[in-house]
């Protein structure tokens, strides 16, 4: 749960990055949409703040969502398509993310399993992962 916001839009990346992402995606929308270019510099600072908080949250969130296709059986040509990048830095990105994740404890284990990335790298090949 988030807690109140102010009314005033934020207009610093660090106080939009307060905000839950999905909000944060409907606040940029809501804002977009209502400003003028009347709106003045508020205005302008806040559509910086929430552009620049959702590409934040998005280059965290891109490598677990690229996870998650893997793991659903999506060709990595097809996820390289949907986010438009090349195969191999697809695949760097997975991998930099997988990295850390097997690395992680929580608990006792880690959030994701060496078996599961074992079985993606298996099914993706050597020429796809390093």
């Amino acid at each position: 749960m988030n807690p109140a916001r102010p009314s005033d839009p934020p207009v610093r990346i660090a106080d939009a990055e307060e905000i839950n992402p999905f909000q944060l995606l409907l606040d940029l929308h809501d804002h977009a949409a209502a400003r003028t270019p009347e709106s003045g510099r508020v205005a302008v600072l806040a559509a910086l703040a929430f552009s620049a908080a959702v590409v934040s949250w998005w280059t965290r969130w891109q490598p677990t969502m690229i996870h998650t296709a893997l793991r659903a059986g999506a060709d990595v040509t097809d996820i390289a398509k949907a986010i438009g990048l090349d195969a191999g830095e697809a695949v760097d990105r997975w991998r930099r993310w997988v990295d850390v994740q097997t690395r992680l404890d929580i608990g006792g284990c880690p959030p994701t399993g060496s078996v599961e990335v074992w079985a993606i790298e298996r099914r993706l090949g050597p020429g796809v992962v390093r």
